[in-house]
């Protein structure tokens, strides 16, 4: 199954954690909740994620690894799985995107893409 033919659909929600921030030391942070839709009609595991993080310079920092926050999550057939996690940047926007490696009942491997999505101070990009 190629990216194209993936049967995940991804929506993302994101909020800028001003408290937690620092403009004067360039520190931003971010969080943003993922939902993750099996549209297809088998169960579908997360096995891993890749995600690449610009900032507003055009600084690249990539994030790879197992799962997703500590966890490997088995999505049955038109059901949802939710998480929320977060990042650090030192630009004030900046873009996300990436894929997750996915495995379907049979255990065949395929990406689902993650599509990309802005982080941005509130009132920053008027």
């Amino acid at each position: 199954m190629s990216q194209s033919e993936s049967p995940i659909k991804i929506k993302v929600d994101t909020q800028y954690l001003e408290q937690q921030s620092d403009a004067a030391d360039n520190k931003y942070l971010f969080s943003y909740t993922i939902t993750i839709i099996n549209l297809g009609d088998t169960n579908v595991t997360l096995k891993d994620r890749h995600w690449i993080i610009t900032d507003a310079n055009g600084k690249e920092s990539e994030v790879k690894g197992p799962g997703v926050v500590g966890e490997t999550p088995t999505i049955s057939p038109n059901t949802a799985y939710q998480y929320s996690s977060g990042t650090v940047m030192e630009t004030p926007v900046g873009f996300m995107h990436g894929f997750y490696g996915m495995e379907d009942a049979q255990g065949k491997r395929f990406l689902a893409s993650i599509p990309a999505f802005r982080l941005a101070v509130p009132g920053i990009l008027q």
